[in-house]
């Protein structure tokens, strides 16, 4: 028997696409060092899917503990998730970052080639593509950086394309994702930010459920059509869908292929903060703020690469988007606390 490896398969997108994977028929295992996610989340896949997942808690620092892993399991591919990804915290603790998401890396390429795994799945970031000068962005686009977080994605996307460059038996998609948001229908898993959200989504729902008095709107200056940053937003449940494409995209490729997941549609913070008070027909109170530092007034994706390589596009509208977001946080204010 095959396993599918998931780092950080516990986090919000790992948890979606343990499940999409579940469902599809891969054995799943989960490593994760639960820094910023639960083992609920786990155990609410397993219930969804009906079938089990293995989870180890481990580090993927520790070299070891990682081989145990694949001693014990026959693991075919690994998809990997984990990596920590908040902007504001990686320019006040760079090393961390670099330690945990780059060497964390270099660690784990080391023990799948140990073990003759060559197959990877990476979860990157449009943060590559620093400040674009063009939109949409296509995957030809510049990369640059402009904070540790990106920079670290950066670090690791050429890791990768050296790698394969030096052993071209290795088969390796990065997945550059735009602005992942909603939750699975159920409302059994979802998004669960510790602390102060970093993204736009779980601070909206967390206004709209009552944790949080109103949302800040960093600027409404930019020239956009209404002022505030435009950004690509996808449905969770679609980028789990194209981790599952890029999977078996692998079973017959070798080589390394960038490849953006974004729906090719902007949305404006504003618009969303609408979309979502009409659907689901709660207050979202805000308040204008100023600009911050870094931030950019548009970026989407241009999506194509992924129809013709993977026969992958998002499927869920922005009112999908909205209305998942909010069942999962209706259901559980708390987050997975609440179990």
């Amino acid at each position: 028997m095959t396993y599918v490896l998931l780092t950080g398969g516990a986090g919000y997108i790992g948890s979606h696409t343990a499940l999409a994977l579940l469902r599809a028929g891969y054995q799943v295992i989960s490593f994760d060092n639960y820094s910023n996610s639960s083992t609920a989340a786990l155990q609410r896949v397993a219930q969804l899917a009906g079938a089990d997942i293995i989870s180890v808690s481990g580090d993927i620092r520790d070299e070891a503990a990682l081989s145990a892993v694949f001693r014990q399991y026959q693991v075919s591919t690994v998809v990997h998730f984990a990596g920590l990804k908040a902007v504001g915290e990686s320019v006040a603790m760079p090393l961390h970052y670099y330690d945990n998401n780059v060497a964390g890396t270099v660690t784990l390429c080391r023990v799948m080639r140990e073990f003759k795994v060559k197959k990877l799945v990476f979860s990157s970031s449009a943060t590559v593509y620093g400040d674009a000068k063009k939109v949409p962005i296509a995957e030809t686009s510049s990369r640059s950086a402009t904070n540790p977080y990106g920079q670290s994605k950066l670090m690791i996307e050429h890791i990768l394309e050296d790698l394969v460059k030096a052993e071209p038996d290795w088969g390796i998609t990065l997945l550059r994702y735009f602005n992942p948001v909603g939750a699975d229908s159920s409302g059994q898993i979802g998004e669960d930010p510790n602390g102060i959200p970093n993204n736009l989504m779980p601070f909206i729902s967390q206004v709209a459920v009552g944790k949080r008095d109103k949302l800040s709107i960093f600027g409404d200056d930019y020239p956009t059509p209404d002022g505030t940053g435009v950004r690509d937003y996808i449905h969770v449940v679609d980028l789990a869908a194209g981790h599952l494409k890029a999977l078996q995209y692998l079973e017959t490729n070798q080589g390394i292929a960038a490849i953006n997941l974004g729906t090719g549609t902007g949305y404006s913070v504003l618009d969303m903060v609408k979309a979502f008070s009409s659907v689901n027909n709660v207050d979202v109170p805000y308040q204008i703020a100023p600009r911050r530092p870094g931030d950019i007034a548009s970026c989407y994706a241009m999506p194509d690469k992924a129809l013709k390589l993977l026969g992958w596009r998002a499927e869920k509208t922005l009112d999908d988007m909205v209305r998942d977001s909010w069942r999962w946080q209706s259901q559980n204010p708390d987050g997975y606390s609440d179990s």
